[in-house]
């Protein structure tokens, strides 16, 4: 038998390392040498320690059965908190998706705020439907009005243009009067030299 089998069997006996295996053995050895004892006074001393000792392994066992069962209602209450917290991570998850899903729309609404007051600010600059219609009547009234200015001062401009034409047939017509005179003055007086 290896070291290694001696080590698994004393650990399998021994169980958490109390020294259990060491006190049955030596309550064991004990109780062989009482039974071979004849002495009473000495049976009677060594019986008082065979009890003492299986008082000890009575303690130790009481005391391994209630940290076995103080261990498993902690090894339930660890599940319990366990169940706890994994239920407490998926809230958390889903608050923390939710949040994002609040977040990612509250930029979408903030966004479109911006867009809304940028338009608005133009909007503003921007003179209302009336008085541009207003404004787009008078502008046609007075184009209206340029216009039927235009058409006179054209017409008038014909006018004069015909006038000055007329004027100006006239000053060549009347030239040429006075030049033809010249010339037949000229020419009686020629003839009046010879």
């Amino acid at each position: 038998m290896g070291d290694e089998d001696v080590i698994r069997r004393r650990l399998l006996i021994d169980g958490d390392g109390t020294g259990d295996d060491r006190r049955l053995n030596v309550l064991l050895k004990t109780f062989i040498k009482w039974c071979a004892d004849e002495k009473i006074e000495e049976s009677k001393a060594t019986h008082d320690r065979m009890l003492a000792q299986l008082a000890q392994c009575e303690f130790a066992v009481t005391k391994s059965q209630l940290g076995s069962e103080m261990m498993a209602a902690e090894l339930k209450s660890y599940e319990a908190l366990s169940k706890i917290l994994e239920n407490g991570i998926e809230s958390a998850k889903g608050n923390i998706e939710k949040s994002k899903a609040d977040f990612a729309q509250a930029k979408t609404v903030r966004k479109n705020r911006i867009e809304y007051d940028v338009l608005a600010k133009v909007i503003s600059e921007q003179p209302d439907r009336k008085e541009t219609l207003e404004r787009l009547s008078l502008l046609k009234t007075e184009l209206n009005s340029l216009e039927a200015t235009k058409q006179q001062l054209e017409s008038r401009l014909s006018l004069r243009k015909k006038q000055f034409h007329v004027l100006v047939t006239s000053i060549h017509q009347l030239q040429a009067l006075l030049d033809e005179p010249d010339d037949a003055e000229g020419v009686d007086d020629d003839v009046e030299m010879k």
